[in-house]
């Protein structure tokens, strides 16, 4: 459509611009050629590219909780520890609770996934405290970690369902 379009002499920003405004404003639709047909496909398709750089963050703050303790890698260490701690659980729980992308605004989201996040992890601490292993390093991290996959997964089943039915009301 955006050829169409530049063949009729618009240039290809106005084109883009063009369609990304109407379809913003519901006039047109864009559908996928060939959307994806399961959940495994959904999972390895573009649309679940968020799941696969979470699990890349989750993976690397991990390493470097475990593995680095001296400068320079130290300042990433806190950096990432930080996302890892105050961010990455409460916003994997709203994307549990809220899969659509039009239901909170983006500062909504900040906020609500900080704030659900300093309720979260002291919940996860008081459980911890509880078991044998405590309050330590690797249990603190090992559960944050594990929450925010299952979130991570909840997140990405209930987006895959939303997609399914959207798609069954296009047609």
């Amino acid at each position: 459509m955006i050829d169409r379009l530049v063949e009729e002499g618009m240039g290809f920003d106005e084109a883009a611009l063009g369609l990304y405004l109407a379809w913003k404003k519901g006039e047109i639709e864009l559908l996928e050629p060939q959307p994806p047909e399961n959940f495994m496909g959904y999972m390895l398709s573009l649309r679940s590219l968020w799941f696969w750089l979470l699990s890349s963050l989750i993976a690397v703050s991990l390493s470097l909780v475990f593995l680095v303790s001296r400068p320079p890698l130290v300042y990433v260490r806190y950096i990432l520890g930080s996302i890892f701690v105050l961010y990455l659980p409460g916003s994997m729980l709203i994307e549990a609770l809220y899969p659509r992308g039009e239901e909170l605004e983006p500062l909504e989201r900040l906020a609500l996934s900080i704030g659900l996040s300093l309720a979260v992890v002291p919940l996860i601490g008081l459980v911890l405290n509880y078991t044998p292993w405590g309050i330590r390093l690797t249990p603190v991290s090992i559960s944050l970690a594990i929450f925010t996959g299952a979130m991570a997964i909840i997140a990405l089943r209930r987006k895959y369902i939303y997609f399914r039915l959207s798609l069954e009301g296009a047609r």
